[in-house]
């Protein structure tokens, strides 16, 4: 399974780490290549083990997924996070979100939808229930991404609403005609003159703001 999706598994309920797991296992490309019952403990497996994507809760004793997840980007090679979790708060989901959380869905999601999301967040892109980014949007605190639109080229423009699409950046390249590394250098000038964190919030700037692909 060389070219297998790892995945780490955080949450604080044996039941539900063995649960993914099982289901997990039957996956051809998917290796879940550790378990962690903390955000602690998940921190560190991740720097151990370099998974791709993190199945992660957010409600946890000790240190709770929010805090894994800003522990998270400070390393060399940060795996994309996958919220898995029961609580549809806005008090709950928007910080994770803004924490670097590549997507969020719920406990209840069908298992093979779960492993279409692995999937796709391993891919580059961001997934949000309907739900979740509504409840994003309806966030009017200025919070991050306080940039101006007008500060974008035409071009940034462009790579910014296929961003909001959930493209990853090979498919940007390829459908503006663009090599992979200038479409990376367009992200980081989005995110720098925007004010933003990562893909997550400039897709979700995106939409609030009208900028489409």
């Amino acid at each position: 399974m060389a070219d297998a999706i790892k995945v780490l598994l955080v949450d604080d309920h044996q039941v539900v780490r063995r649960g993914l797991r099982t289901f997990l296992e039957v996956q051809d490309d998917i290796e879940v290549v550790g378990e962690a019952a903390d955000g602690a403990e998940g921190v560190a497996l991740a720097g151990e083990l370099a998974p791709d994507v993190i199945l992660m809760d957010v409600k946890m004793p000790g240190m709770d997924g929010v805090d894994a997840l800003r522990r998270l980007r400070e390393l060399e090679h940060p795996a994309r996070v996958l919220v898995v979790t029961s609580f549809t708060e806005q008090r709950t989901v928007v910080p994770a979100l803004r924490a670097g959380a590549a997507g969020y869905v719920y406990k209840d999601i069908d298992p093979d939808a779960l492993a279409g999301a692995i999937r796709s967040v391993h891919a580059g892109h961001v997934l949000l229930q309907a739900e979740v980014a509504g409840a994003l949007l309806s966030q009017e605190d200025a919070g991050p991404g306080t940039g101006r639109a007008g500060a974008l080229t035409e071009r940034e423009r462009e790579v910014l609403g296929l961003i909001a699409d959930g493209r990853a950046n090979r498919e940007i390249a390829r459908a503006l005609v663009l090599s992979e590394k200038t479409v990376k250098t367009h992200v980081s000038n989005i995110l720098m003159k925007l004010d933003l964190a990562d893909r997550t919030q400039a897709a979700l700037w995106a939409v609030r703001h009208g900028v489409s692909g």
